[in-house]
């Protein structure tokens, strides 16, 4: 039985270490080059380790690539998880979510396009691609019920990320909010009343 005050292996903790620098080292990479980019031997350059350690722990291009849209993927879950089961206007969390894509999320933005969009001709990345408008879905069906209005809010998620990403410039939470309404089905402002 493993008693819970006994220390950490250390040989898991440094393995641990290890994979999230290699796949630290292929997001920059992504990031920089591209996807096209990506090898064993660039990742290992950035990491600042010998190829054959990378090897050693991703054994193939997809495992490493996987690993790497794995990393972006879980923390877009963790986000959206968090708009699901906060209070607030989820579609206003969603348009926060997506404007990071022009500003401090940009790198890991960019990253999880690039990659997403290799898993059309990599089909080992596909099932970790399909995650964003699988999350993005899951937040709808808490707003809808309606297919094509949840359809219509993945659609323009995606939409707005790509044009926040290809624009490069500040993007506006007011106007990705009422495009989320509008796809949503709920773009009426509410009646001014005049007393």
């Amino acid at each position: 039985m493993n008693d819970e005050s006994e220390p950490v292996d250390g040989r898991r903790a440094r393995g641990s270490k290890r994979r999230a620098e290699i796949i630290e080292a292929t997001l920059a990479v992504v990031t920089r080059d591209g996807a096209a980019g990506v090898t064993h031997r660039t990742v290992a350059k950035q990491a600042g380790m010998t190829t054959s350690l990378s090897t050693y722990y991703f054994a193939t291009l997809d495992d490493l690539l996987v690993a790497a849209l794995s990393s972006v993927a879980d923390a877009y879950t963790a986000r959206i998880r968090a708009i699901i089961d906060g209070p607030g206007d989820k579609l206003r969390g969603l348009a926060e979510l997506i404007v990071e894509s022009a500003g401090p999320g940009r790198e890991r933005a960019l990253a999880e396009r690039e990659l997403s969009t290799l898993a059309a001709r990599r089909p080992a990345l596909a099932p970790v691609a399909r995650r964003w408008r699988e999350n993005v879905a899951e937040l709808a069906t808490t707003l809808t019920d309606d297919p094509t209005a949840i359809a219509a809010i993945v659609a323009a998620s995606d939409g707005l990320c790509t044009a926040i990403l290809i624009d490069n410039v500040p993007a506006d939470i007011e106007y990705v909010h009422r495009v989320l309404r509008r796809a949503l089905g709920t773009h009426r402002e509410a009646p001014t009343t005049t007393r």
